[in-house]
């Protein structure tokens, strides 16, 4: 059964008529994360990887070489893991956005591993409670009504056909805006 979800970019504008949030605020470059993000996975599709790019094009979270390795790993996250409906590819995206910006690449850094597992754990909590799961297969349920194996022609089809092409997109907006979220407030505790 579809579950009436709200999506920050399908809702009313109307913050923007007043003049509470201005040029460069925090909450207009959410909006432009989350958007960035929508635009990828409906332009170039792959959930994983439209939230990745979003983070790193606005947030810069490290430099262009390491990313473009980073975006080619997260490829296969798509699609709850190799289109197998597990995990949401999207959620998974801003993991690893929080991780590379908490861990160490010193594997005897247990305190930058525990943190990277805080911090990480928070955004998959929200995300849970945004969508009601972390699994593809029922964020799919929940929003189109039914769950998809991307692995069969007729049931991809249906996915284009039943409106997938701008669900997942806002799924992908919602983890992008969340894992910014948590960026930035990682930022301000560093004094970024």
């Amino acid at each position: 059964m579809k579950r009436d979800i709200e999506l920050s970019l399908e809702k009313d504008a109307e913050i923007y008529k007043s003049k509470d949030h201005g040029p460069g605020s925090r909450e207009k470059l959410l909006d432009m994360i989350a958007k960035s993000a929508y635009d990828n996975d409906r332009g170039y599709e792959g959930c994983s990887r439209s939230v990745f790019a979003a983070l790193q094009t606005h947030l810069h979270l490290m430099p262009e070489e390491a990313y473009r390795e980073c975006l080619k790993a997260c490829t296969a996250l798509s699609g709850g893991v190799a289109r197998k409906g597990e995990v949401c590819g999207a959620l998974t995206a801003g993991i690893m956005a929080l991780s590379a910006l908490t861990a160490s690449e010193k594997m005897e850094s247990f305190k930058h591993y525990q943190k990277a597992m805080l911090i990480s754990g928070l955004l998959f909590d929200r995300f849970r409670e945004k969508f009601g799961t972390t699994k593809c297969v029922e964020v799919q349920e929940q929003l189109l009504g039914r769950t998809y194996d991307f692995n069969k022609e007729e049931d991809r089809d249906a996915w284009y056909k039943d409106g997938g092409l701008h669900y997942c997109p806002l799924v992908c907006g919602e983890a992008a805006r969340m894992a910014a979220e948590l960026i930035l407030r990682i930022r301000e505790e560093q004094g970024e």
